[in-house]
């Protein structure tokens, strides 16, 4: 953790430094980047076969299916489609733009509880963007981990590693590289609270590939994306939980 912290003063010090032309990039790539609408579609439903599935899927905008068009094609729908032949899945999406992981703590905090065997997380792209400390992080993931265990009698949590945003065609240098840096160090963070977490597994994002596979807006999955994706949370959710 110590080296965490270091690494994260040191970043924050060259952002000090270069806090103009962050802040002026930053502006003017909110300004220019289209602004995709999460996909169409129901959020919740059941399909398939076999051993009973209660699976929920929560985070962001990448969760909810931004950069393509109906949530058959986004991470929910694609994840789906690859149980239903051995489970018979019901699912719930709760996900939208701009969502942080306090946003979705208070989301479930709000909603009725209902028990979900496992759930599928994507968070920390906002993080990333808001520059939330990783101490303040840690301290949302064990929250969100405990209501879920707690209100949602969940067994299995399956979270997605932070995108090498690095690769996003949409961020011009230096603030590409910034963000970058803020992302794999959060996604470092992240993989390591989960190694100590008993019911948790972790999906790493691509290491590549991300200008050929973007949405358009250069900022979301497109839809190689959300296949891979979705066959990658099935695929560890299909699997005994890892010991």
């Amino acid at each position: 953790m110590r080296s965490t912290r270091n690494h994260e003063i040191g970043v924050t010090a060259v952002m000090a430094l270069m806090a103009p032309i962050l802040f002026c990039q930053g502006k003017y790539v909110r300004r220019v980047t289209p602004k995709l609408p999460e996909a169409a579609g129901e959020r919740r439903g059941e399909s398939g076969n076999g051993q009973p599935l209660r699976l929920l899927f929560l985070g962001d905008s990448a969760a909810a299916g931004v950069g393509v068009a109906t949530q058959d094609e986004a991470l929910a729908g694609q994840t789906v489609r690859r149980l239903q032949d051995k489970f018979r899945v019901s699912w719930k999406l709760e996900a939208h733009t701009g969502a942080t992981t306090r946003t979705i703590i208070a989301r479930l905090k709000a909603v009725e509880p209902e028990p979900f065997a496992a759930a599928a997380i994507s968070l920390g792209v906002n993080e990333v963007t808001r520059g939330r400390r990783a101490s303040t992080w840690l301290a949302e993931l064990d929250e969100l981990a405990h209501l879920l265990r707690k209100k949602f009698s969940t067994q299995r949590m399956v979270w997605s590693g932070v995108p090498s945003m690095h690769e996003f065609p949409a961020l011009p240098q230096p603030l590409r590289w910034y963000l970058g840096t803020r992302a794999a160090l959060l996604d470092r963070v992240l993989k390591g609270w989960i190694g100590a977490q008993q019911d948790c597994e972790f999906i790493a994002a691509p290491a590549s590939g991300y200008g050929s596979m973007m949405a358009e807006d250069g900022f979301h999955p497109g839809p190689k994306v959300y296949e891979l994706w979705g066959a990658a949370v099935a695929r560890c959710l299909d699997a005994p939980l890892s010991e």
